[in-house]
C-alpha cells in the first residue's frame, strides 16, 4: 500500500509537466500581448526576450513555493495521506481546468485556479474527516486559511477594477500629451515618457526579481545595513525617484546620439519584466504542489509513521526549493512559449479586443454590454458639454488618428495599436503588480495585464461605435470566465477529491486515464478545427476594384458556396429520410456557419467601395449584388436545416416514402447542377454557366409539379399537418434557393458574354 504514494509522486511529477504545458499556453498572453500587438520588434525577437524573462523568472520563484504549502489550508490538521489526496485531486482538475479555456481561446487565471482548487479540495477532505469523527461541520474553519483566502477573493475584486481605471487613466494623459504623432514630438517628451516608463519597469524587475533569490535577505553597509528586500520595500520613492533621474538622462541621450526609438527599448524592456513575473509569480501554480507532495513524502518516508498518522506540520515551515527543478520547470515554459499553437490563440483574444482597426468580431451584443456602451455614451455628452469647445477641440486632436496609406495588399497588416499604448500596458501593469507585491496583496497578474490592456482600448478610442457593444461584451465574457474559473475550480476539485478518497487508488488511476484521455480529445480536437479554419471553403473578402477582378476573386468563393450548398441541401433531406438527428443538428450549425460568413463579407462592403478606384464604381453594383445573391442562398439552406433538424428533433411523424422519394429527385438534380456550376466556377470556364442556365426551367417545373402532388396528397390522404407543412417548406425553400442561384449565374454570364442571354431569371418573392 505505502507504494501508492510514491506512484502518486512520479504521477504528480508528470502532471507538472503537463501543467507547465497549459499553463504557459493560457498566461502567454499576459506578456505577449503589447509586444505582438504594437509589432514594434520582430517576432522573433518578442520571443527571445520572453524567453529569458520566462528563465530568470523561473530561477528566481524559490520564495513563492509556500503558498502550494500552507497558504491557503492549514497542514497541520491533514494526515500524510490525506494531503496527497488533496494535492492529486488539485493538479487533474488543473489540468482540465486550464485546458479547456486554452481550447476556447480565453484567457484565464492560473492562480485563481489553483488558489480554488486547493480551496475546495481542502474543505472536502475536512468535511470527511468532520463526518468520519460526527463531529460539527463548522469546525470546517480551522482547517482553511481563511484570512488568507479572504484577502484573495477581494483582491482579485480589486485588481479588476483597480487595473482597468488607472489603465484606462495613465493612457489617456499619455495620449493626450504625445498625440498619435508621437514620432514627432519633441524630444524631451520622448525621453520624460521613457524616464517614468523604464523607470517604473526597472523598479518592477527588482521586486519581483532580486526579492524571490536567497539574495534578497542579504544585507550590506552600502544601503545602511538592512536586507536587499527590506531596502526595496522602504526606500521605494527614493529608488524609483534616482531610477526616473538615470533613465530620462539615458533616454535622451539614446535619442539624440544613438538615434534609438525608445518606445521599442521600453516595450522590450517591458516584455522581459512581465515574462520575468509571470515565471516567478505564476510558476508555484504549476510546480508548487507536485514540490510540495515530493516534500511531504521525503518527511513521511524518513519517519517511519503510518502514512494515515503522520501529521504534516512538516509544511508549515519554510523549505527551499532545488533550483534544478526551477531549472527544468523554465526550459519546459520556453520550450511551450516557442511551439504551443494554443497560446497563439488565446494571444488572439486579448489582440482582437484591443485592436484599433476593423477585426473580425469574435463576441456578441448582449443587454449587458448595450447597457454599458450607452451610460459611457452618456457621460462622454455631459462631460463634453461642461468643457470648453476650445478645450474638446484641442482633445480631438491629440486623439486623431493620421491617415496611413499603404499598399492594398497591406491594408490587414497594420499593427493592432501602435507604441504608445503597448508602453503604456506594460508599464502600468508593472507598477501595479509592484505595488501589490511590496504590501504583499494577493493579485492575478493574467487579471491586471489584461483589464489594463482593455482600459488602455477604452481611453484610446479603440472601442468606436462601430465596435463598442463587441469589445465590452467580450471584455464581460472573458471577467465572467474568470469567475467562473473559481466556481468551477472549487467545486470540481471538492468532486476529484471525494471520488479519491473513498476510491482510493482504483480512482486515482481512472482519473488519471480520463484526463489523459480528455487531454488527447481536446489536442485532436483543437488540431482539427485549427485545420477546418485554413480549408479551401472559407470564403475570403474580394479587394478588386474592377468587375473582371472582382470576378476573378469571387470565382473561389462562388465554387466554395455551391460546393457547401450541395452538401447541407442532400444532409437535410438524408437526415430526413433517416431520422438522424445528430446529421441534422451539425448540418444545421453548418448552415449557420455558412450565413455568418457572408455575412462577415456584407460587413466589409464599406471599405470595399472605399478603395476603389473613381473609374470602378461598375465593380462595386456587381459585387454587392452578387453578395445579395449568395445571401438569399445561405438564408434558404439555414432555414431548410433549421426545419429539418425542428421536425427530428420534437419527434414528428417521418415523411411518407413518397415525399421522400420526390425530395431525393430534387436534391439528385440539384446536385448535378451545383457540380456543373461548381467546376465552371473553378476552371474559370464561364461559357458553360450558359448551358446551366438552359436547365432551370426543367427544374424549377419539377418543384412546381412536386407542389402539385403534394396538394392533391393533402386534399385527399394526407393526415400530419406537421408533416404537411414541412413539406411545403422546404419545397417552396428549394425553389428560393434555385431562383437565388439562377439569378447568380445570370450576373456572371451576363458579364462574361453579353451576346449569349438567357432569359432572366424571375426575382425571388418576398420571405
Amino acid at each position: 500500500m505505502d507504494n501508492i504514494y510514491l506512484i502518486m509522486v512520479i504521477a504528480l511529477a508528470v502532471l507538472a509537466v503537463a501543467d507547465l504545458v497549459v499553463g504557459v499556453s493560457n498566461d502567454a498572453v499576459n506578456f505577449l500581448n503589447s509586444a505582438i500587438g504594437s509589432k514594434a520588434i520582430s517576432f522573433r525577437t518578442i520571443m527571445i526576450v520572453a524567453s529569458l524573462g520566462i528563465a530568470a523568472g523561473a530561477v528566481f520563484s524559490s520564495g513563492m513555493m509556500e503558498v502550494a504549502r500552507k497558504g491557503i489550508f492549514n497542514p497541520g490538521e491533514f494526515y500524510f495521506a490525506e494531503i496527497m489526496f488533496i494535492f492529486m485531486a488539485v493538479m487533474i482538475t488543473d489540468i482540465l481546468l486550464l485546458d479547456f479555456f486554452n481550447t476556447l481561446g480565453m484567457p484565464t487565471s492560473t492562480t485563481v485556479s489553483i488558489v480554488f482548487e486547493l480551496l475546495g479540495a481542502a474543505v472536502a477532505m475536512a468535511l470527511i474527516k468532520i463526518a468520519a469523527d460526527n463531529g460539527n461541520f463548522s469546525d470546517v474553519v480551522n482547517y482553511i486559511n481563511t484570512e488568507k483566502a479572504t484577502d484573495i477573493i477581494v483582491g482579485i475584486l480589486l485588481s479588476v477594477v483597480v487595473a482597468f481605471s488607472i489603465g484606462a487613466f495613465v493612457q489617456w494623459i499619455s495620449r493626450l500629451l504625445l498625440s498619435y504623432d508621437f514620432e514627432k514630438k519633441s524630444k524631451w517628451a520622448a525621453a520624460l515618457f521613457g524616464g517614468v516608463a523604464l523607470s517604473a519597469i526597472t523598479y518592477f524587475i527588482l521586486m519581483k526579481g532580486i526579492k524571490g533569490t536567497a539574495y534578497a535577505k542579504e544585507s550590506f553597509d552600502l544601503i545602511g545595513g538592512v536586507t536587499i528586500k527590506d531596502f526595496l520595500e522602504t526606500k521605494w520613492i527614493s529608488i524609483v525617484a534616482v531610477n526616473f533621474v538615470v533613465w530620462s538622462l539615458l533616454s535622451y541621450l539614446l535619442i539624440n546620439f544613438a538615434k534609438v526609438n525608445i518606445y521599442k527599448l521600453i516595450i522590450g524592456v517591458g516584455t522581459f519584466a512581465l515574462a520575468l513575473a509571470f515565471a516567478g509569480n505564476d510558476l508555484v501554480n504549476f510546480i508548487g504542489v507536485p514540490i510540495a507532495a515530493w516534500q511531504s513524502y521525503e518527511a513521511w518516508s524518513a519517519s517511519g509513521v503510518a502514512a494515515t498518522e503522520f501529521s504534516m506540520d512538516i509544511l508549515s515551515k519554510k523549505v527551499p526549493t532545488p533550483n534544478l527543478l526551477l531549472f527544468i520547470a523554465g526550459i519546459i515554459m520556453v520550450l511551450t512559449l516557442w511551439f504551443s499553437s494554443k497560446a497563439k490563440a488565446v494571444v488572439k483574444t486579448s489582440l482582437d479586443l484591443a485592436s484599433q482597426g476593423e477585426t473580425k468580431e469574435r463576441f456578441q451584443p448582449n443587454f449587458l454590454s448595450r447597457s454599458i456602451v450607452r451610460f459611457a455614451i452618456g457621460v462622454s455628452n455631459v462631460t463634453s458639454s461642461i468643457l470648453p469647445n476650445s478645450v474638446n477641440k484641442k482633445i480631438e486632436e491629440q486623439f486623431t488618428k493620421p491617415i496611413i496609406s499603404l499598399p492594398r495588399d497591406k491594408v490587414y497588416e497594420m499593427p493592432a495599436f501602435d507604441m504608445v499604448r503597448a508602453a503604456v500596458n506594460l508599464m502600468v501593469a508593472g507598477i501595479l503588480i509592484s505595488i501589490a507585491t511590496s504590501y504583499k496583496l494577493p493579485l492575478s497578474t493574467t487579471y491586471v495585464t489584461f483589464m489594463v490592456a482593455m482600459g488602455t482600448s477604452l481611453a484610446d478610442r479603440a472601442w468606436g461605435a462601430e465596435s463598442a457593444v463587441y469589445r465590452v461584451a467580450g471584455v464581460l465574457n472573458v471577467i465572467g470566465g474568470w469567475f467562473g474559473t473559481a466556481l468551477i475550480a472549487f467545486v470540481a476539485s471538492g468532486v476529484v477529491l471525494t471520488l479519491i478518497s473513498f476510491g482510493k487508488g482504483a480512482a486515482i488511476a481512472v482519473l488519471l486515464f480520463a484526463t489523459i484521455l480528455l487531454l488527447a480529445r481536446n489536442y485532436i480536437s483543437y488540431n482539427k478545427k485549427s485545420k477546418k479554419i485554413q480549408e479551401e471553403d472559407t470564403l475570403s473578402r474580394s479587394e478588386s476594384s474592377s468587375i473582371q477582378g472582382v470576378i476573378e476573386e469571387s470565382a473561389n468563393n462562388i465554387s466554395n458556396v455551391l460546393k457547401r450548398t450541395n452538401k447541407i441541401y442532400a444532409n437535410s433531406i438524408n437526415g430526413l429520410a433517416q431520422q438522424d438527428l445528430d446529421l441534422l443538428r451539425k448540418n444545421k450549425k453548418q448552415g449557420v456557419k455558412l450565413s455568418t460568413e457572408i455575412d462577415d463579407m456584407r460587413d466589409h462592403i464599406f471599405y470595399f467601395i472605399k478603395n476603389l478606384d473613381e473609374n470602378s464604381v461598375a465593380a462595386s453594383s456587381f459585387y454587392i449584388n452578387a453578395l445579395g445573391y449568395l445571401t438569399d442562398i445561405a438564408q434558404s439552406l439555414e432555414y431548410i436545416g433549421k426545419v429539418s433538424h425542428k421536425h427530428v428533433n420534437n419527434n414528428h411523424k417521418k415523411l411518407k416514402y413518397n415525399q421522400i422519394k420526390e425530395l431525393k429527385e430534387i436534391e439528385l438534380k440539384l446536385e448535378e447542377i451545383f457540380n456543373e456550376t461548381q467546376n465552371a466556377f473553378k476552371e474559370r470556364s464561364f461559357e458553360q454557366i450558359g448551358v446551366i442556365l438552359n436547365k432551370k426551367q426543367e427544374l424549377f417545373d419539377l418543384v412546381s409539379e412536386r407542389i402539385q402532388k403534394q396538394i392533391a396528397r393533402t386534399r385527399t390522404e394526407e393526415s400530419s399537418p406537421k408533416n404537411t407543412a414541412l413539406y411545403f417548406s422546404l419545397l417552396l425553400e428549394t425553389k428560393d434557393l434555385m431562383t437565388a442561384t439562377m439569378n447568380l449565374l445570370q450576373q456572371y454570364y451576363n458579364e462574361h458574354d453579353s451576346s449569349v442571354l438567357p432569359a432572366t431569371v424571375e426575382q425571388p418573392e418576398e420571405k
